[in-house]
């Protein structure tokens, strides 16, 4: 068996999540510890979505950071 060590490397990572708040929609970015990007998506301002946007990365995810301005409440929330 022929193990990807990139690949496993990389899972074992913690991962960053920041979500630049618009006021009717949001850009996710989430990045590991090398700051490589793994994900950069834009989706309308709704829990569900932003919610399954993160699914993938829910348990490595370290932190979450949220652009604070007037609408941030209902993220946060969450």
């Amino acid at each position: 068996m022929i193990v990807d060590q990139n690949n496993s490397l990389e899972a074992a990572m913690s991962l960053y999540c920041g979500i630049d708040l618009h006021s009717n929609n949001s850009v996710i970015c989430v990045i590991n510890e090398e700051d490589k990007r793994l994900k950069e998506v834009k989706v309308d301002n709704n829990s569900e979505l932003v919610i399954k946007a993160l699914s993938r990365y829910k348990k490595r995810l370290k932190a979450v950071a949220i652009e604070s301005t007037f609408n941030w409440y209902w993220l946060a929330d969450e």
